[in-house]
């Protein structure tokens, strides 16, 4: 797997483009969007061939990277029931 600096150089976030969403660096193609294929377990080849020609396997593994550092951030607040 890449380092994280090649994610940070792949994926950008521009408050022009799809307000401010995470998008694929020189594309407009949202995070979000390639993270829902991969969740539908598309395969890496798939999601390139049939939604997103202009991207890599690797811009495919950055959003997966980006996404794992956002949970590995954030914090958790649990509330007590009764």
């Amino acid at each position: 797997m890449g380092t994280r600096k090649d994610y940070r150089e792949r994926i950008m976030i521009d408050s022009l483009v799809h307000f401010g969403k995470p998008c694929i660096a020189g594309t407009r193609i949202p995070v979000e969007d390639v993270l829902e294929l991969v969740q539908e377990n598309i395969p890496f080849t798939e999601i390139i061939d049939n939604y997103y020609p202009d991207i890599t396997i690797e811009d495919i593994k950055a959003c997966v990277r980006y996404a794992t550092d956002i949970v590995r951030s954030e914090e958790v607040h649990l509330e007590k029931t009764s």
